[in-house]
């Protein structure tokens, strides 16, 4: 029997679609900037170099774990000794998992790279559709873990925002533009990871009498009301982890200093 846009209980209308707006505009939009992200996010997590200006780390390279991590960029130890790649490709698994198997994101990358389906309203080129119940969309069943890691990942952001209030010589009460960058950048991971649908269950998704459980009745509803801008907070947290990256590169590289407030 067929399934997907021939099944038997969908309409049998020939035309693509029927609508008259640019309904192509928001996937072609998305394919150009989540492809231009994942070709700069790539190029970096390979290169292995120009990711630390003391006292600023960058978000792709946090925490530095391996002995090949530049001199100062190491706070958590070395524990991969034996590892010889970039370090990036040790812990950039686990937020790129989490962005991966987002919800939002399944729908922008569903739509944009596979049109499955490019549109609402718009037929799909695929004649059939087995969900995410087969290799290797089951993976996507990962999330809610892949979202303890990026909790994880957030916290040691956070560490690494606090320690950019530092100088060179290790001093404190340095704020400089970087720290500014890496501030507004950990502010949108955390509403990112916060506003996140496993988050709103962990929270409260298996109560079933909130009134026995007024605390975590009211984290529930606050982080409902962060879910509502999830998929703004998806797209903001994007552009301010590369941005933190390309200043802290240009920094490492010497193109001009970090302009300081005090």
């Amino acid at each position: 029997m067929s399934t997907g846009v021939l099944g038997p209980r969908r309409a049998d209308i020939g035309a693509k679609t029927m609508r008259q707006d640019r309904w192509w505009l928001p996937p072609l939009t998305t394919f150009v900037v989540f492809a231009a992200f994942v070709l700069y996010a790539t190029w970096r997590a390979f290169a292995g170099e120009h990711y630390y200006s003391s006292p600023y780390l960058s978000p792709f390279y946090s925490p530095c774990l391996s002995d090949n991590c530049v001199e100062g960029s190491s706070d958590f130890g070395q524990p991969f000794s034996w590892w010889q790649l970039s370090p990036a490709l040790l812990i950039l698994i686990f937020p790129l998992g989490f962005r991966m198997t987002c919800y939002y994101y399944r729908k922008a990358y569903y739509r944009a790279f596979w049109l499955s389906p490019p549109a609402c309203a718009v037929a799909e080129p695929h004649q059939g559709y087995t969900g995410e119940n087969r290799f290797p969309l089951i993976l996507q069943n990962l999330h809610r873990y892949f979202w303890y890691a990026a909790v994880a990942v957030a916290g040691i952001l956070t560490f690494d925002t606090v320690l950019a209030f530092r100088d060179e010589d290790g001093d404190w009460g340095h704020m400089g533009l970087g720290t500014v960058i890496l501030l507004v950048n950990i502010v949108l991971i955390w509403l990112y990871t916060l506003s996140c649908h496993s988050c709103r269950h962990a929270v409260g998704g298996r109560l079933r009498h909130f009134s026995k459980h007024p605390i975590r009745y009211r984290l529930w509803t606050q982080v409902s009301k962060l879910n509502q801008k999830h998929a703004q907070y998806a797209w903001l947290s994007l552009f301010s982890v590369a941005i933190a990256d390309l200043y802290i590169y240009l920094l490492a590289t010497g193109q001009f200093d970090d302009p300081r407030f005090f």
